[in-house]
Parts: structure tokens; sequence; C-alpha cells
């Protein structure tokens, strides 16, 4: 599933496509994907002016000056294209500019979403209300996360994927920031020191910011709006690493926890 740096590549690859364009037509090519298109959505969206694009944790943001807000998740194997030409067998929404781009959403498997929302969509799309922090936001602090973490027993990856936790974390990013900052995932989350906590925030931070430049991580499907691979794969610390040889010296193990493949060392992850 597309993770932040993912959906942030995403978002940054669009704008130069939307930002200050005028939608010309709106068009969907079936009912629904993982639940219906908006109602009126090709009645909303078709003359407005998009404004800004944003993001909120793995979503996507499109505004306009009408004060409605497209809102997209990728899912599973979603991504935008922006090299026009006809829809394809998997391309489900279109969006065409007054200045002729031809952005289509292409999502073979059909996991992710479009919604349509008035006013302030962080405030009054249901999805945003309960999210914790953007990881990349100064809310998102060692003092932060300390309180948010204190008393709980759960493992700390578990923590971190939780999204009331902090917003838009996921599996492949929390493995490799808990590496960097020698952190088991197993542990129960109160027991992760202060210390441990003043590295891991940044940790978090250097590991999304590494994976935005990037691109991102291709696994199966994921490709930006311009057609690109995400290279961090490449960098990978852990993830996907069984057996190889940790940087300490250590060698990757493998667990599962929660149905998700986890990786770490051993020797240096206490």
């Amino acid at each position: 599933m597309p993770e932040l740096p993912e959906v942030e590549t995403t978002v940054r690859g669009l704008a130069p496509f939307l930002e200050g364009q005028r939608l010309a037509a709106v068009t969907t090519f079936r009912p629904d994907l993982r639940r219906p298109f908006p109602a009126h959505l090709a009645q909303r969206m078709t003359g407005a002016r998009v404004t800004v694009l944003s993001r909120r944790a793995k979503y996507g943001v499109i505004s306009t000056d009408r004060d409605d807000h497209l809102i997209f998740h990728l899912g599973m194997s979603g991504r935008w294209r922006t090299e026009g030409g006809d829809a394809g067998k998997h391309d489900h929404l279109l969006l065409e500019t007054a200045a002729g781009h031809r952005l289509f959403l292409h999502d073979p498997r059909r996991f992710g979403s479009v919604d349509l929302v008035s006013g302030d969509p962080f405030t009054r799309f249901p999805a945003f209300v309960a999210l914790g922090p953007e990881p990349l936001s100064d809310a998102f602090d060692a003092a932060y996360l300390g309180q948010a973490l204190a008393g709980r027993r759960a493992p700390v990856k578990a923590m971190l994927l939780d999204q009331a936790v902090v917003a838009g974390l996921g599996n492949i990013y929390v493995c490799e920031a808990l590496n960097m900052a020698r952190i088991s995932p197993l542990k129960p989350a109160a027991d992760v020191s202060k210390a441990k906590l003043a590295a891991l925030v940044p940790a978090i931070k250097d590991v999304l910011a590494a994976a935005i430049a990037a691109g991102g991580s291709t696994l199966r499907d994921f490709l930006s709006p311009e057609g690109d691979l995400g290279y961090f794969a490449k960098d990978w610390r852990v993830y996907g690493r069984e057996g190889a040889a940790c940087e300490c010296g250590g060698r990757i193990a493998r667990v599962v926890q929660s149905g998700r493949s986890t990786f770490y060392c051993r020797k240096c992850q206490r």
C-alpha cells in the first residue's frame, strides 16, 4: 500500500498539472472504487479552478475555488497517470484541465477511494478527525510521543502504526526508523526510554524525508504521476532484507506482528 512518501510524491507530481488550472471535464468510467464515487462529482468539480494540492496522512487533497475538496486514497495499487492519451482498462477517473492536461486515476485492484468535501477538509472529513499529528510537523516531537505512548503495553511498532498516535506512518518506514533509532519493534511502547524517544522522532523524520527525496518505494504497483519508480527501496536498512547483515554486524530477522512482516536486528535493536 502506498505510504506517506508515495502520497507526498504523488501530490507533488500532480501540482504542476493542476494548481491554478480550471477543470474542463471530470469523468468517471465506473460507479465505484472501494466505495461509490461521490454523487454529483462531475457537476461540482467541472468548471472549478484548482487552488492547491495537499496531503493528510496517506490521503491527497485537491482543493478548488468553490471550497470543494477532492480527497483521494491510492489503496493498494492506485496511482495517477499524467501522460494523457485515452483511458485504459484500469483508469477509473479523468480530470481534464482547460490547458489540455488529462490526468487519470489508475487503480487495478480498486481498493482506493475518492471523496468530496465542502468546507475545511481537515476538520470536516471524518477520516481526518481522529488522526494524530503529521510526523514531519513540529507538533510531532519526543514530548508528544512520550505522552502518547505512556502506559501503553502494546509493542512500539504497533503504536507507531496507529493513525491516532501519528498520521501516515506505514509498515516500511516504521521498520526503517526503529532500526535507525536502535529500538526493538517488540518492546512495549511504555518501556521505550526518553533517550530512545529522542532518537526515534528524528529517525522517523529523516527516513520519511529521504524516502520523499527518492520518490518513495516501489514494491509492485506504485509509480509517480510521471511514471517513475520509487527508488528508496535500494536504501532500505532492514525492510525485506531477512538474513542480510545489519550495519552493526548482526543479522536481520523477520517476525510477524498483527499480520504484517516486521524486519529488525536482534543485536542492535533492544
